[in-house]
């Protein structure tokens, strides 16, 4: 990883927005750049995530920041944190904290400390470093954990016995990070980790909060060696889960055809379909209700889709029946049918064409050629939609045309 003061301070200073934000941090309490952001560029990646910790109240530094950039801040009280964001930057800022967890499971409750207090509450080793941000010192590099070493080896290591108990959603993550940094975790963390999920401390969890943390490893690129190693943990089971991985990754990797979120297409490989059982394990689980609908829909429709199109060389519906069949239907219902063997073909043809199909003409249309206001517009925009699809109704003057005998109670074909 190079010699880390020399490239570790140009790295930093080629964030990107990261210049004017130097500068103002100079004027303040010790701030530190934080957490994945140092993972990331000690391994000479990109990084997505700028976090900052601040010896001191994070909200007024956070306020100078957005007052310097011409940007806008979002602050959390409760946990001492602010959100800068401008049109090319979003910075997260936090007060440097301790953390304590009244129950297993909890939100901590947090106080303000020195950084390296912060530090230790940290999940693994490889996002426990700190890189000051003040001239003198930019480059340094604040490693008590051995997070630069385990970075080196390979390792995903917890800082101490608890860490599992007190957040068990540290279990997601660290299968997260396996996958996402072919990392492996240390031989103690792994123990901790079984014991975790034997002792069910997922259960002291909210499901949203569990919830939260599966999307975001369903997001990873590596999906299948992340779920692989959640069937190895058990951790799928504890989470009420059917993992079959090749699923759930064809699933996601369908949703791109789809137009669908790849996370929810795999969600929804790993749900029951079960009515009742679906809506307890979606319950809460930190979607919104159009996704937790998205995902429902998907995992209860997606095997009648696949018996609806049939095998390949089955005979295709007609344009229009293939638009009402799969209409209704959310992206990723489409993408999860095919990863359950349907063709092909006919959802492609309905995603790249027929989805997008509209009529020239609308109700007022219709109003304006004499025709009287009544739901029989409507009925009859929609046949007219079904004809326009299978080559029947060609250009607008055909489709006024055609929608008005409808609307007169005539077939409207010539």
């Amino acid at each position: 990883m190079g010699d880390a003061p020399r490239d570790l301070r140009a790295r930093i200073e080629a964030l990107v927005g990261v210049g004017p934000v130097l500068p103002v941090l100079e004027r303040g309490a010790p701030a530190y750049l934080v957490g994945g952001a140092v993972r990331d560029l000690l391994r000479g990646e990109a990084t997505k995530d700028i976090d900052v910790a601040v010896e001191g109240p994070a909200d007024p530094v956070a306020r100078a920041l957005a007052a310097r950039l011409g940007g806008e801040v979002e602050s959390h009280e409760r946990f001492g944190t602010a959100t800068v964001r401008t049109a090319d930057l979003s910075l997260d800022l936090a007060t440097a904290r301790r953390e304590r967890y009244p129950r297993p499971g909890a939100l901590p409750e947090v106080e303000s400390a020195p950084i390296e207090e912060d530090l230790a509450r940290r999940d693994f080793s490889v996002n426990a470093m700190a890189a000051p941000l003040a001239a003198a010192r930019r480059g340094d590099l604040l490693d008590l954990h051995g997070g630069r070493d385990d970075l080196e080896d390979g390792v995903i290591r917890v800082l101490h016995r608890a860490s599992f108990v007190d957040d068990p959603t540290r279990l997601l993550r660290a299968v997260r990070y396996e996958a996402r940094l072919g990392f492996a975790m240390d031989v103690e963390t792994e123990r901790l980790a079984r014991a975790a999920i034997a002792d069910n401390v997922s259960d002291t969890l909210s499901r949203s909060r569990l919830g939260a943390e599966l999307v975001l490893l369903l997001a990873e690129e590596r999906l299948e060696a992340a779920l692989a190693r959640l069937v190895d943990l058990g951790l799928d089971r504890a989470l009420g889960l059917e993992a079959e991985p090749g699923l759930a990754v064809r699933a996601a990797g369908a949703a791109d055809t789809t137009g669908g979120v790849p996370a929810l297409a795999a969600l929804a490989a790993l749900v029951p379909a079960a009515p009742a059982a679906l809506a307890d394990r979606l319950d809460g689980f930190g979607l919104n209700a159009a996704e937790r609908g998205r995902v429902a829909r998907a995992a209860s429709s997606a095997p009648s889709l696949v018996a609806a199109l049939g095998e390949d060389h089955s005979p295709s519906p007609s344009a229009s029946g293939l638009r009402e069949l799969l209409a209704p239907e959310p992206p990723e219902a489409l993408a999860l049918a095919l990863a359950l063997g349907a063709p092909l073909e006919p959802i492609a043809h309905y995603v790249e064409g027929l989805r997008s199909v509209r009529l020239a003409i609308g109700g007022d249309d219709l109003i304006a050629a004499g025709a009287e206001p009544s739901p029989a517009l409507g009925r009859a925009l929609e046949e007219t939609l079904r004809r326009k699809l299978d080559g029947q109704v060609v250009g607008r003057e055909d489709e006024l045309r055609v929608a008005l005998a409808l609307v007169r109670g005539e077939n409207g074909r010539t």
